[in-house]
């Protein structure tokens, strides 16, 4: 009897045929994946993510009937019990709601025209958990939509609980987060063991109840505790 973990259950939704018979492709080359539907606009995969039931979903987020940032909420936004996880493919520089699609839920992003390798690695990193958040995207992100992110002085007491629930050492971590540092190059910056950085994270993210990574960097953003805001 084999020790092989189940494989991961993909959906792939988006609009166009071609791009999503190229993803069923890719997916269904790794051992570790299964691809268990697909969907071409925003109702259909939210029907069929209810109805499948996947680990992952993969979004994008121009579609039609309904967007991939409104499915993502339907999917995985407050209230959404026990959500799947999304992982937000787009062109970043067409389109100018990720940072609403991370605000909705979504665990990660990656670009359309990532390499096939990249996508795969990033099923699997929302899989486990974690959030896909590229410290060079990240940057992006943050150089596109600051404006958005921007605390507004309704944040200003949602800045002073962050700063009492969490240790210096750990606003420090989530200051590096919020500047889309890995933790690697966190860990470089404090002088500190990658694996104690991922302990930080860890409890940074109990602590705020925070659901991954995503939703600490645009929580630092809105809170005004990373250094391109005031």
């Amino acid at each position: 009897m084999s020790d092989a973990p189940p494989p991961i259950r993909v959906l792939v939704c988006d609009d166009q045929e071609l791009v999503r018979t190229g993803y069923v492709t890719i997916f269904s080359a790794q051992p570790d994946l299964e691809v268990v539907g697909e969907a071409e606009n925003g109702h259909a995969a939210v029907e069929a993510a209810r109805r499948l039931r996947p680990d992952v979903v993969v979004m994008d987020i121009r579609m039609p009937l309904l967007d991939g940032i409104q499915a993502t909420r339907q999917l995985a936004g407050p209230g959404a019990g026990e959500p799947p996880k999304v992982l937000v493919v787009t062109t970043f520089n067409v389109d100018a709601h990720v940072y609403d699609a991370l605000r909705a839920g979504a665990s990660g992003f990656l670009l359309k025209d990532a390499p096939p390798a990249e996508l795969v690695n990033g099923i699997r990193t929302v899989a486990r958990g974690e959030a896909l958040l590229s410290p060079a995207v990240t940057r992006h992100l943050i150089g596109h939509y600051a404006e958005h992110l921007r605390p507004a002085e309704s944040a200003r007491p949602a800045r002073e609980d962050v700063v009492r629930a969490l240790t210096p050492r750990e606003l420090d971590v989530l200051r590096q987060m919020a500047e889309g540092l890995s933790n690697a190059e966190i860990a470089a910056e404090l002088y500190i063991t990658p694996e104690t950085v991922k302990t930080y994270v860890s409890r940074i993210l109990a602590k705020l109840a925070l659901r991954d990574r995503v939703q600490a960097v645009v929580l630092a953003y809105r809170v005004g505790l990373a250094s391109g805001t005031p």
